[in-house]
């Protein structure tokens, strides 16, 4: 899991090249830490069977646990049989903690909720019960305020020469809310030196109290640390007593979870268990506990009727406000206002000259009426609330209410009927907070699923019915979420730069709003065809990426964050960058989406993106991907501009395109087809240089120019698209047949070397319809030799090191969509790192081991949990990636852009945190 403040940094990084104005503390995600108060670390629990006993009940009542032997700060609770001499149980004494014993975690699993503590926690004074137990004393003196901790005030200069001890003392230390320093130079404020050196001739002068290591145990537990029988040598220090414990040895590095003898079926069982865990905690962060409770009232068992006809009369009067005013004071739990009288109510407010008290009034009724009447596990209730959220005209369900009022905001945008024009500042807040209603309410309805407090069926919600009808139930991208993405994306445009609060907060409204329908959904079928659901978000994310083909680059900044959902996030970007390269004529191959891809294949890619020019035509202009800036630049000019602008207006900018120059014929070729069919490679030049030219453009059938080039043997024609067109797709197939196929196909041999030396080994890798590669359509091996070779050359200059970016801002885009990538698949994965402290996998060095023996063939042979199948090979690429990491373009790590450089960066801790697992010195570990 990848924590807000890595995110945070990159955004801010990135608007801040831009000159955006979002707040600096703008999150780019709404997932945070649940406020839990039921944090647990272990110690000294060495019998697996009952350490997962205690994990499966901790996960069964909502806490949430920390693996590793480090102490962390955020516990709560360390669960331990006896005393021990731990970092974690010193720590967590230090810090006043509960240290309780396991009966508690398994009572409370009896009892269906968590037990008071007090009866379960360690006593370390049984046997005296006139001595007050230390870790009481000092948990009751941290939660009633009167110390921070045990160590508080105090300022330790730590002199102890092993890195690893000196690192567990360090922790034990701030646990008590110490100061530690680690530098000689710094002793005016020094009142504690913690030292292993028994000569004191080095701060003579300074005249600091030195003491021993066991000096820290003796503040915590007193007399008592010589009853605890830790192996320890009692010492006398400066005439007082002291202890030397175990803690001195390295020893107290404890690795409990796994032993040397871990199987690969213990492996899988504790990846899987790992993943449980993290969905869970994936699952609280999308519930909304601080106002669900306001929105679910105890129903009554007999429903009074209210009688509405006197607010009828007053709406009939054009007393508006006083009809609120009536329906407001008639409320509670049971009782609903007449669906026609609120559709009328509705109309004023979208249609009338009402005041802003009157909008205020209305959102509240709204409210009210959600609060009294949950749509949540009550169909009459929810197709209540979908009679009265429509369009009082056209009444078309909810989806055409909201599509029409965002519509509204953005301006100059088609609606359902006519509306107000110019609408008033009052009637942009009212839709507004009509957004953040509708937001409020599915907010409410996915939490109710989440927590399985929604008896009847999700699909009797008024989400559901508002995002899929009865044909579109199996597939993510229906119309309505499609048309979803597009106004998120024309309102993160349109936010863009804008010093318009309001417009900042509708876009975040419909950044949750979009997050909030696609979890919902994924929540529904998971359990039912989890592999469905990859599909559909992959499918929803390639229409995305299309919509998103012609955003210039530092709006893709804006973009793709807005994305919420991390699924939904990291498939997007995958299928950008994949756009990307296909229209810079790099091909990729198809397999799924895994952190070795990203690490090798597109890391590899994107050096090969550093050796290519700016996308130039003949004529000197950029290419589309480069270009088309006038699409996305409409919200930066005034409306009557960038209509003008639209219309093709004599300020445009646009070069004049020849007449009758788009042109298709009855098969959909243009002149491009034309002329490559006849190897007329005059005419193909002048056709590249109009402006505007694609020269991936398809026939009806599918088919490029350089289809039929090759296709008819234009060697001249291929020859000219290859000199000339960067961007040319060389991969693109129709049922299977790609250029080289076709050139094969039809004995067209120097026109298939041409584009194996021009595009390497990933041609021959393409198969069509019958499974067949192009090797495969030649039977002369001396041929199929030649072939080879052109692609080992082909190869050979791909893979050539570049040493410098060629095109600046182009990479900048790449690195940020490859940053946001690799983010989003270590959070949605949860692939654990020193950067995400929260989770219950511990990786120590024997679990490192048994990954990195790991063979894909075992996997696939004898583990059957898909999602462990994945983790396990996304932490062994972790752990080798250094082998990868070497290969990476000297031009990458030479590029001083910042987004760049980020992307480097983190590949570089990525490789360090791998090498730090393998030796067992991780800080997440």
């Amino acid at each position: 899991m990848v924590s807000d403040d890595i995110w945070r940094a990159v955004v801010v990084r990135a608007r801040s090249n831009c000159n955006s104005s979002y707040p600096s503390d703008f999150s780019v995600f709404s997932f945070r830490m649940v406020d839990n108060k039921y944090i647990f670390q272990m110690s000294g629990i060495k019998n697996h069977s009952q350490k997962r006993q205690l994990l499966q009940g901790i996960r069964k009542l909502g806490g949430l646990y920390f693996g590793g032997s480090d102490y962390k700060e955020a516990t709560t609770h360390l669960v331990v049989q006896k005393a021990l001499a731990s970092e974690k149980f010193i720590a967590a004494c230090a810090g006043g903690k509960w240290i309780v014993t396991p009966e508690f975690v398994l009572d409370s699993v009896n009892q269906k909720a968590w037990l008071p503590e007090a009866s379960y926690e360690l006593n370390l004074t049984a046997q005296t019960p006139e001595t007050a137990n230390p870790l009481k004393t000092w948990r009751e003196r941290v939660s009633n305020g009167t110390v921070t901790g045990a160590f508080q005030d105090w300022v330790v200069l730590i002199d102890i020469n092993d890195s690893a001890r000196r690192s567990v003392f360090i922790r034990i230390l701030k646990a008590g809310r110490a100061v530690v320093i680690t530098d000689w130079s710094t002793l005016c404020d020094v009142t504690h030196v913690i030292t292993t050196n028994t000569s004191k001739d080095k701060d003579e002068e300074c005249r600091i109290p030195h003491y021993s290591l066991s000096y820290v145990a003796k503040h915590l537990f007193g007399h008592v640390c010589s009853e605890l029988n830790w192996s320890s040598n009692l010492e006398s220090f400066d005439g007082e007593e002291s202890c030397e414990m175990a803690v001195d040895a390295p020893a107290v590095i404890e690795s409990m979870d796994v032993t040397d003898d871990l199987s690969q079926k213990d492996l899988e069982e504790m990846l899987k268990e790992h993943i449980i865990i993290m969905e869970q905690q994936k699952k609280m962060l999308l519930t909304v506990p601080e106002f669900y409770s306001y929105y679910t009232p105890n129903l009554p068992v007999q429903i009074l009727a209210a009688d509405f006809s006197n607010v009828q009369s007053l709406v009939e009067c054009a007393f508006f406000p006083q009809a609120l005013e009536e329906i407001l004071g008639s409320l509670q739990p049971g009782v609903m206002p007449p669906a026609p009288l609120l559709q009328q109510l509705m109309h004023h407010a979208l249609h009338g000259e009402a005041k802003p008290l009157y909008f205020s009034m209305f959102i509240t009724v709204l409210h009210s009426i959600l609060r009294n009447n949950p749509t949540w596990g009550s169909p009459r209730h929810a197709k209540y609330f979908l009679q009265i959220l429509q369009c009082p005209e056209c009444k078309d369900g909810l989806w055409s209410l909201l599509e029409t009022s965002v519509r509204v905001c953005l301006g100059n945008e088609p609606t359902c009927h006519s509306l107000p024009s110019p609408p008033s500042t009052e009637l942009f807040r009212l839709h507004c907070n009509l957004q953040e209603f509708f937001l409020r309410l599915f907010q409410l309805e996915l939490h109710a699923a989440s927590s399985g407090r929604s008896p009847g069926s999700s699909r009797a919600s008024v989400l559901y019915s508002t995002f899929w009808n009865m044909w579109e139930k199996s597939t993510l991208s229906s119309r309505a979420v499609q048309q979803l993405s597009k106004l998120l994306i024309k309102t993160v445009l349109w936010a863009f730069n804008s010093a318009q609060e309001w417009r900042l907060g509708m876009s975040v409204t419909l950044q949750e709003t979009l997050c909030v329908v696609v979890e919902f959904w994924a929540q529904e079928h998971s359990p039912l065809n989890s592999s469905l659901v990859e599909k559909r978000f992959k499918d929803l994310a390639e229409h995305i990426a299309i919509l998103c083909q012609d955003v210039r680059g530092d709006m893709l900044k804006e973009v793709i964050p807005a994305l919420r959902s991390t699924r939904l996030r990291m498939f997007t970007a995958n299928a950008i960058y994949r756009n990307i390269c296909c229209s810079r004529g790099l091909i990729l191959g198809s397999e799924p989406l895994c952190l070795l891809t990203i690490v090798s294949t597109y890391v590899k890619t994107l050096g090969i993106l550093c050796d290519q020019e700016p996308v130039q035509t003949l004529k000197g202009q950029t290419d589309r991907t480069e270009m088309n800036q006038a699409s996305t630049s409409v919200a930066h000019v005034p409306d009557s501009e960038a209509v003008k602008d639209s219309a093709g207006g004599s300020d445009s900018g646009r070069e004049a395109v020849p007449r009758g120059y788009h042109r298709v014929n009855a098969a959909g070729e243009t002149l491009l087809h034309r002329a490559c069919k006849r190897n007329q490679v005059e005419k193909l030049l002048r056709s590249l240089s109009v402006p505007g030219t694609d020269v991936n453009i398809k026939d009806h059938a599918g088919w490029t120019p350089l289809h039929e080039a090759c296709n008819h043997g234009s060697t001249e024609c291929v020859k000219a698209l290859l000199q000339h067109c960067p961007n040319l797709q060389l991969g693109s197939q129709v049922q299977g047949v790609s250029p080289l196929h076709d050139a094969l196909l039809n004995r067209h041999t120097n026109i298939a070397k041409m584009l194996l030396r021009h595009g390497g080994s990933p041609l021959l890798q393409l198969c069509d319809n019958k499974g067949q590669t192009p090797l495969d359509l030649v039977s002369s091996e001396a041929l199929r030799d030649e072939l080879l070779r052109c692609a080992e050359k082909g190869d050979k200059a791909l893979d050539a090191p570049c040493f410098e970016v060629r095109d600046p801002p182009f990479i900048e885009s790449c690195s940020w969509v490859l940053s946001c990538l690799f983010l989003s698949y270590l959070q949605d994965r949860h692939i654990p790192t020193y950067k995400s402290p929260l989770t219950p996998l511990h990786l120590s060095p024997t679990v490192c081991r048994t990954l990195i023996r790991l063979r894909p063939d075992e996997l696939a042979s004898s583990w059957g949990d898909s999602r462990a199948k994945t983790l396990a090979k996304d932490l062994r690429t972790v752990l080798i990636f250094e082998q990868y990491w070497s290969q990476m373009s000297p031009a990458l790590r030479r590029c001083h852009g910042d987004q760049t450089r980020l992307f480097v960066q983190l590949l570089d801790d990525l490789q360090t945190e791998g090498a730090a697992l393998i030796t067992g010195r991780s800080d997440f570990d």
